[in-house]
């Protein structure tokens, strides 16, 4: 009887995990579609600082229920430095990229995110990944490429930006598995000091007036943003990195329900087309790991977050 009680609470925090990364993704939808919206008129650095400000609006009742000294009592500090950097890269790259190529094409380098993360998940976290779920990951970008459609403009230099910002993006979910006993709070305050000391440096000679409506969106995006890398470094800490990685092609489905609600943009027949064999390929991926695997109880750190 225990053994199956610890069986079906595993169960129940991969499905939170899942659950948790799913509204996550929700959240860097919007992030991303306001955050063209916003370098489109102001530097990255300036959108960056702002941002900044907007998310310890989010994180600055959490540091203090923690306590602010728990901020520096941290384990393996090299690989939090690690994490923290690529995490400041993958968002002034993102930035820097969206800001030339239309928002299709860098959602496009991102979603190759599940296909790092599965292959550095397999090597450095330990998590076994067979053959069917190589393939339904594989599959799964196949549909993400043939939805997007991307353009030539991927030959330009900021695709170099999109290309290294989604694969800090990818090592930087691997490291919050790795760093799962670190609370959540610390994890996303160190990487929101770090993207607010990246914003300062590069918003010197490039910091414009902006509207109320513009300073506004600036701190939302922070906020917005906030939210979403706390429910994924969660979700992280509760279901393995691999397992989590192919959802984060929820975010084309996200970007077309959005398109239409807010631009009315009606999906065509190859939008649909690639929508459904990301949905396949990730229900197929969700299905084989829970034959395969479950995470124990233990694994998970009771830190109240």
């Amino acid at each position: 009887m225990k053994t199956n009680a610890g069986v079906a609470d595993a169960g129940n925090l991969i499905i939170t995990g899942v659950v948790l990364m799913l509204l996550g993704d929700l959240l860097f939808a919007l992030n991303d579609a306001m955050g063209k919206w916003l370098v489109a008129s102001f530097a990255v650095g300036q959108v960056l600082v702002i941002r900044s400000v907007g998310a310890f609006i989010v994180l600055g009742p959490m540091i203090l229920r923690q306590g602010p000294m728990a901020l520096f009592r941290v384990e393996q500090k090299g690989l939090q430095f690690i994490r923290v950097l690529m995490a400041t890269v993958d968002v002034a790259l993102f930035y820097a990229a969206v800001a030339y190529l239309p928002l299709a094409d860098v959602m496009t380098f991102y979603m190759a995110g599940p296909i790092y993360i599965a292959a550095l998940s397999h090597f450095f976290l330990g998590e076994k990944i067979g053959w069917r779920r190589w393939l339904a990951v594989l599959i799964g970008f196949a549909g993400v490429v043939i939805a997007l459609r991307p353009s030539t403009a991927m030959l330009s230099l900021p695709s170099l930006f999109g290309l290294a910002g989604s694969l800090a993006f990818a090592l930087s979910l691997v490291m919050s598995r790795y760093l799962r006993s670190t609370s959540d709070t610390t994890l996303v305050t160190w990487q929101t000091i770090a993207a607010l000391v990246t914003g300062i440096v590069l918003s010197v000679g490039n910091w414009q007036p902006a509207t109320l409506i513009d300073w506004c969106g600036m701190l939302l995006l922070g906020i917005v943003a906030s939210c979403a890398h706390l429910l994924i470094t969660r979700s992280l800490k509760l279901a393995p990195a691999s397992l989590l990685a192919p959802l984060q092609y929820t975010l084309l489905l996200w970007a077309i329900v959005l398109g239409y609600l807010f631009f009315d943009d009606i999906p065509d027949t190859q939008i649909i087309v690639g929508a459904a064999i990301i949905v396949v390929a990730g229900l197929f991926i969700f299905h084989r790991k829970n034959l395969k695997e479950t995470v124990p109880v233990e694994a998970v750190p009771p830190d109240g977050h």
